[in-house]
């Protein structure tokens, strides 16, 4: 099937199955246990932790959910970590799924990919392989890490792929200890290796509550930065905001992404929650049935209200945000904004050319307390990327307004995308 040909069929039953509110879209994290021990990530644990290692699901355990997912028509897979290699027996919970028809992307750091995996894989190829670098040089990689030899363990994996002609794609999270390396990084996936190539700079908390993550944090400026030095990325950015919104209306759900409308997560411990950031409302599967999972729980969850009115409930800009209420639950509250999005989200707004239309309260929006600064630092980026002019950035030649974000569940990442190590 040609490319563009996939890509409609896949957009079609997308659109389907949020119509009808079908698993499409699911996400397994097998393990949290990982070989590194990277500063920005919200769900690693050694790869010794024997009780989170014996809680983790059985081989069984997950066939019988393969089973019942595939039952209820969910057709796109992602496992991710963690590390997925962590576990042993990994591989046969791979080919368990593929042998069921599941089409598989994996999520891992590349560093447990040796010659016995490399051609496992080949002999069942997934869909995609998301090999995350931490650093284009061994000083940097190892640095955000933690693991000597881990850069090298890395790029024999990357090999190991590549000479079996597996689907690669690397990317990267852009932290304040890599960010240096962030171009050097994509020359080497798309220059070097002719593969894709993506980064996220968005940082979570962990989910234990801890906020280690946010001390390699970018800053909201240096987030925009890193956008404005790519003229492509900005081009993207500019479409995805137009793409997904709708007229304003006046709904009042709390979720309005594609958790528990096309896709679900579960973690190692078989709970399953709308995405994998969601650690507040689970059930356990171990105990329950997914489709009892997936119509009564998290369809009673996805039914939830706003229970007041803030800043984002009726902001235009949520689409190139990333707040959510998942998002707001591991800053403490699930509908309270949080504040690093909010200032990302506007300067990126101002970056790409796109005029904020007033939302309540906003500190960010004109009139607000910190207008003129992210106006004083849109400029001082756009001088720093081409003097200032929108067309040498890549960028629209004036403002246009967008509407309301309104119930967009195909544009919300919902199988994994968010701020996640892999």
């Amino acid at each position: 099937m040609r490319a563009e040909t996939y890509t409609a069929f896949s957009q079609d039953i997308h659109a389907r199955a949020v119509a009808q509110r079908m698993p499409l879209n699911g996400t397994i994290e097998v393990t949290r246990r990982c070989p590194l021990t990277c500063a920005h990530c919200y769900n690693n644990l050694p790869m010794g932790d024997g009780p989170a290692r014996r809680d983790e699901l059985t081989y069984d355990e997950h066939c019988r959910i393969l089973d019942e997912i595939g039952e209820a028509g969910c057709l796109w897979l992602l496992f991710t970590g963690g590390e997925i290699f962590a576990r042993k027996d990994f591989l046969d919970i791979y080919t368990a799924a593929k042998t069921r028809g599941f089409i598989v992307t994996l999520f891992t750091n590349g560093t447990l990919i040796d010659e016995r995996v490399a051609d496992h894989l080949a002999r069942w190829p997934p869909f995609s392989i998301e090999i995350t670098l931490y650093g284009r040089t061994k000083e940097t990689y190892e640095r955000l890490t933690g693991v000597p030899g881990s850069f090298e363990r890395c790029m024999q994996g990357i090999a190991r792929l590549r000479e079996r002609g597996l689907p690669l794609k690397l990317k990267t999270v852009a932290v304040t200890v890599n960010q240096h390396e962030v171009d050097e990084m994509k020359r080497f996936a798309e220059g070097d290796l002719g593969v894709g190539f993506k980064l996220d700079a968005m940082m979570n908390p962990r989910i234990d509550g801890s906020a280690a993550p946010l001390g390699v944090r970018l800053s909201p400026a240096d987030v925009v930065a890193l956008d404005l030095g790519d003229p492509q990325r900005m081009k993207e950015w500019a479409e995805f905001s137009a793409r997904y919104t709708t007229p304003p209306k006046s709904g009042d759900d709390l979720y309005q992404c594609g958790g528990a409308v096309g896709s679900f997560a579960i973690d190692p411990y078989g709970q399953l929650s709308l995405c994998v950031l969601s650690e507040v409302d689970k059930i356990n599967l171990r105990e329950h049935s997914f489709r009892h999972g997936w119509d009564e729980f998290l369809g009673k969850i996805r039914r939830r209200k706003i229970t007041r009115i803030t800043k984002c409930t009726a902001c235009a800009i949520k689409s190139i945000c990333g707040m959510c209420p998942a998002n707001g639950e591991l800053h403490g509250d699930a509908e309270s904004p949080v504040d690093f999005l909010c200032e990302v989200a506007h300067l990126r707004a101002h970056a790409i050319g796109v005029a904020v239309p007033p939302h309540g309260t906003c500190e960010y929006c004109e009139g607000g307390a910190s207008y003129a600064a992210v106006v004083a630092t849109v400029a001082s980026l756009r001088e720093g990327h081409g003097g200032g002019s929108p067309r040498r950035a890549g960028l629209p030649p004036a403002p246009r307004r967008l509407p309301v974000l309104g119930s967009a569940p195909s544009a919300a990442c919902g199988s994994g995308g968010c701020s996640s190590c892999h």
